[in-house]
């Protein structure tokens, strides 16, 4: 399982985080796309979801929730 905290990451045009691989060594996930389903972390509880884009990127089902920040984590 992979877990970090997103960003926006200007280069790539999506949100994207860096997560420790299992010898300890930072990795750039690559960016999130579009129904990419993962969990992300509130209040202490895992929820999944999806992010979407239309004028701006937003979790499907909480689209005014701040994303710069959050715990998530996905396979």
């Amino acid at each position: 399982m992979k877990q970090g905290k997103l960003f926006y990451d200007k280069d790539g045009g999506r949100y994207n985080f860096n997560y420790r691989d299992e010898d300890g060594d930072i990795r750039d996930y690559g960016g999130i796309h579009c129904g990419e389903v993962f969990e992300f972390k509130l209040n202490d509880v895992w929820v999944p979801t999806r992010v979407e884009k239309a004028d701006n990127w937003y979790l499907v089902g909480l689209p005014g929730l701040k994303l710069d920040g959050l715990e998530i984590r996905c396979k």
